[in-house]
């Protein structure tokens, strides 16, 4: 059994004693923690949180809890039931709530299930906003409402249209152009609620020829969630054998986008963000950002276009942040997490498949004609395991020195850019391990890489 507390929210496995997994005991904690946290910063106002799920097993049961927590606390509830962490996020404020609770454990398998947490804007609470959260839940720092002062529960089931339209909205996204590529796609959405929201998506922006694998809202996921390309064979097989023009498949809440090429072969998904962001730089000139550990590829697409590239510490909010200083017009993460802020601050699958069909029709390119046209990287990802007593921040700080003469990022760990290569180490919070994640041209270049740093950390301890 597996508990996560952090700034972000309550991750962990279902069962077990409390405090050692996601029970219903742990559930109703945090949950208490959030909303008295949100009564604070809102003293003397009725409050409203929106809240939404993936279709995991667990999920009716932790969304009952939280709920009738929250409800207990004297909170208005906005619930949309089966929904996608963007749509919750676009939600609050619409609804103009307080806040806002997504149940998902993102592309963990279906035993883990997780609190993840929304300020009023429909953003991830801040650092300091999640201590607090923390703090408040370990004092058991809560004051229910009385009988009268009860919350109350409204279900909308509005929001998936409601998403799709202002999707339809955006001045790059034209339909017309998608319907006339007449493509042909394939959707894996391992059984969760991108099985329902991806295919009336494509369907509302002008694809009528769609083949659906595993969109049936079970909670039992076929394979893997994370869409990495070891966990995507059927989705592969399945486009040969239909001669689709290409693949779409997200995790099971939506926050991730991974596409498939018509040959089988991966798209990449740390491509996803970089085709992005070349259509929208062609149309929007303007900064992008991501995130440390993701591909050298995006800034080479932004400064081709003549515009600045901006590095964030691994984490959206991180990167969230750094788009706002830097006003930047796309960014996200190289896990396939597309942040659009013309829609709204949070990664979103949905926004990300309608701005790449727009750019794909408008290319009059093959998938995998668009992939060869992008600089082309290999990402290698390592780690090290060192004993508890080992300083882990003086070794980085030595690694850091011994670079001086390159490009060097301490932003978050440390990232070396040597040419067109670059090595980020970053210690892990939780454990003696300091993560090595390398790229390069060629998969051997970025493991060479790799290992260079590898043998010199070692000579370090």
């Amino acid at each position: 059994m597996t508990l996560i507390k952090s700034i972000s929210g309550i991750r962990g496995t279902i069962g077990g004693p409390a405090d050692q997994g996601l029970t219903p005991i742990d559930a109703v904690k945090f949950a208490s923690a959030y909303g008295t946290w949100l009564s604070r910063r809102n003293e003397g106002k009725r409050l409203k949180v929106v809240i939404g799920r993936d279709a995991r097993i667990s999920g009716p049961m932790i969304s009952d809890l939280v709920r009738s927590t929250l409800v207990g606390l004297g909170i208005d509830i906005i619930d949309l039931g089966l929904s996608t962490t963007p749509t919750v996020e676009v939600a609050v404020p619409m609804e103009k709530a307080n806040g806002g609770i997504i149940l998902t454990a993102s592309h963990n398998p279906k035993q883990w299930n997780a609190l993840k947490l929304l300020n009023e804007k429909g953003e991830f609470i801040s650092g300091a906003d999640g201590e607090e959260v923390l703090r408040i839940a370990e004092a058991e720092d809560f004051n229910f409402a009385d009988v009268d002062a009860l919350g109350i529960v409204r279900e909308d089931q509005s929001y998936l249209q409601k998403h799709i339209d202002a999707i339809l909205a955006l001045p790059l996204v034209d339909k017309d152009s998608i319907k006339a590529a007449n493509f042909s796609i394939v959707v894996d959405a391992v059984n969760s609620s991108g099985g329902i929201f991806v295919p009336a998506l494509l369907e509302a922006i002008g694809v009528t020829n769609i083949t659906k694998m595993y969109c049936e809202p079970t909670g039992h996921f076929p394979h893997n969630p994370e869409p990495l390309p070891e966990h995507l064979t059927d989705l592969s097989s399945k486009i040969r054998e239909v001669k689709a023009d290409m693949g779409i498949t997200v995790d099971p809440d939506v926050d991730r986008l991974a596409f498939v090429c018509e040959d089988g072969s991966m798209f990449g998904e740390e491509y996803t963000l970089v085709a992005v962001a070349d259509y929208v730089l062609k149309h929007t000139p303007g900064s992008t950002v991501s995130n440390l550990s993701s591909t050298r590829a995006l800034r080479d697409v932004t400064e081709e276009a003549g515009q600045q590239y901006s590095a964030a510490a691994v984490g959206e909010v991180n990167v969230v942040t750094k788009m706002k200083e830097t006003n930047a017009v796309i960014g996200g993460e190289g896990n396939g997490g597309v942040i659009y802020p013309e829609l709204h601050y949070g990664r979103d699958a949905l926004v990300g498949i309608a701005l790449f069909l727009t750019h794909l029709a408008k290319e009059k390119k093959s998938i995998s004609q668009l992939r060869d046209s992008y600089p082309k990287y290999t990402i290698s990802k390592n780690k090290i395991e060192l004993t508890p007593d080992i300083d882990v921040d003086k070794i980085l700080m030595f690694i850091s020195m011994n670079y001086s003469h390159e490009e060097v990022d301490t932003t978050d760990g440390v990232k070396i850019y040597i040419g067109k290569e670059w090595v980020h180490l970053r210690k892990s919070n939780t454990e003696p391990i300091i993560r090595i994640y390398s790229e390069s041209q060629d998969e051997a270049s970025a493991n060479a890489l790799a290992e260079r740093m590898i043998r010199e950390i070692k000579a370090l301890v």
